[in-house]
């Protein structure tokens, strides 16, 4: 599964809640360690 580009990221928080909004390299990006299907990045 490849990771998807949104340009907001609240949506992909709200999926799961599970999910986790962390800041990389200067990108935004949400995670999820127990469901890597909801992986995303801003930008």
């Amino acid at each position: 599964m490849v990771m998807k580009v949104k340009s907001s990221l609240k949506s992909a928080k709200l999926r799961d809640k599970n999910c986790r909004v962390v800041r990389r390299r200067g990108r935004v990006y949400v995670i999820n360690k127990r469901n890597p299907r909801f992986k995303a990045r801003q930008g």
